[in-house]
């Protein structure tokens, strides 16, 4: 077994509880959130959740309101739910800062005094980190497709499972964006706890630009600087198809994060 696969390896076996965790609390997530749309569905309480939307909100909604108000609607909620996006980010910044974490720790000494080549650091974190995001995905989709055949009824109107996978696929690269954007700021820091500090920041900055550009027509001149814009989960919802121009801008950010990250690696000092 060659000394990159021990280290893929245990990279692996070091977050496999973080990672292992989060994929359970997000499709037990899914499992509630069915739960829930048949609760409504069998009570007809749709309609009456709408009108209890404020205003803004349906305003900001727009025609996706009605497909949003809707046992599918409700079940893709699983896909971007704010606190799910969040935890999502959270675990792109956490892997993809690993490099920073060895650093700090003296690990990354000990890895170089062997026959290694640095760029193989990166690329152990990009393995890791699709695995990872694969393995979370892979568990909110299962938690999905079991909850509909065990606890959903026998409706019309159940989300396909094109749309789950479209959610999960958009959702993936949302995901793969800011870990190339962690890995480039973490590769250039000493520290794991202020990498993450920034990539969370410009995380948080980049959220709330979208957000507003969504609300208010000046802002939306600069909110496509962020990668949120690039996940549109009601047009997806709507039954519109995954567009292909998001994709390749995700995954632009997302290949030019870990370009950076290979260059800047290469080139730092990492003697304490």
């Amino acid at each position: 077994m060659s000394g990159v696969t021990l280290l893929v390896i245990h990279s692996l076996k070091r977050v496999r509880t973080l990672v292992l965790s989060m994929g359970l609390v997000l499709a037990g997530f899914q499992l509630i959130l069915i739960v829930v749309a048949r609760s409504i569905q069998k009570s007809g309480g749709f309609e009456e959740l709408s009108t209890l939307l404020p205003s803004w909100v349906r305003e900001m909604l727009g025609p996706s309101l009605a497909s949003f108000m809707s046992f599918a609607g409700i079940v893709s909620l699983g896909y971007f739910h704010l606190s799910v996006i969040g935890s999502l980010v959270a675990l792109s910044i956490t892997v993809s800062t690993m490099p920073a974490s060895e650093i700090e720790t003296g690990f990354m000494d000990l890895l170089l005094s062997r026959p290694l080549a640095r760029h193989w650091i990166i690329t152990r974190t990009i393995i890791v980190v699709i695995l990872s995001f694969l393995f979370v995905l892979g568990l909110m989709m299962t938690g999905t497709w079991a909850g509909l055949e065990i606890l959903a009824p026998k409706i019309t109107g159940r989300p396909s499972a094109k749309l789950i996978l479209s959610l999960a696929t958009n959702l993936g690269l949302l995901m793969l964006s800011w870990s190339g954007v962690s890995m480039a700021i973490g590769s250039a820091s000493r520290r794991r706890s202020i990498a993450g500090g920034i990539a969370g920041l410009l995380a948080l900055a980049t959220f709330l630009l979208d957000y507003v550009g969504l609300l208010w027509k000046p802002a939306e001149s600069a909110a496509w600087l962020s990668p949120f814009r690039y996940y549109r989960p009601f047009d997806l919802v709507m039954g519109n198809p995954l567009p292909l121009k998001n994709l390749l801008v995700l995954a632009a950010i997302a290949l030019s994060g870990f370009v950076c990250a290979y260059i800047l690696f290469s080139r730092r000092d990492i003697s304490h």
